[in-house]
C-alpha cells in the first residue's frame, strides 16, 4: 500500500478528529508520528527504524487524555481497517519492538469507545 493509497484514510481520520471536540490529538498528529513506521508496515524489513519508535512515544505522550486516546485510537483504527493481516501484524508488534505501553490493540476491531 502506497502513500497515495493512504490518502484517502488520512482524510477520514481528519473527519473522525473533527467530531472529538475535546480532544487535542488529530489525524494529522498520528499520522506525522506514525509516518516512518510505514516503510516497516507494509513491506517490513529488518529492523523498525529509530524515527518510528521516536514517533510512537511521541504520540502517546501527546495522547494525554482519554479523549485524546480516544481520537488516536479511532485514526489507527481507520488505518488497520485498509490493511492486509501481514501489515496489521508489523503494526502490532510496534509497541513491543519500541518498548512503548498503547494502551489498546491495533487492530480494525478494537472498541475505542472502551479506552479509558
Amino acid at each position: 500500500m502506497s502513500i497515495k493509497q493512504l490518502f484517502p484514510l488520512l482524510l477520514i481520520c481528519i473527519a473522525l478528529a473533527a467530531t472529538a471536540t475535546d480532544a487535542a490529538v488529530t489525524c494529522n498528529t498520528v499520522y506525522s508520528n506514525l509516518e516512518p513506521c510505514l516503510g516497516f508496515v507494509l513491506n517490513g524489513g529488518p529492523t523498525v527504524p529509530s524515527a518510528c519508535c521516536s514517533g510512537l512515544k511521541s504520540l502517546l505522550v501527546a495522547a494525554g487524555t482519554t479523549a485524546d486516546r480516544q481520537s488516536a485510537c479511532k485514526c489507527i483504527k481507520s488505518l488497520a481497517s485498509s490493511a492486509n493481516g501481514v501489515q496489521i501484524g508489523r503494526a502490532s508488534q510496534l509497541p513491543g519492538i519500541c518498548k512503548a505501553n498503547v494502551p489498546y490493540q491495533i487492530s480494525p476491531n478494537v472498541d475505542c469507545s472502551k479506552i479509558t
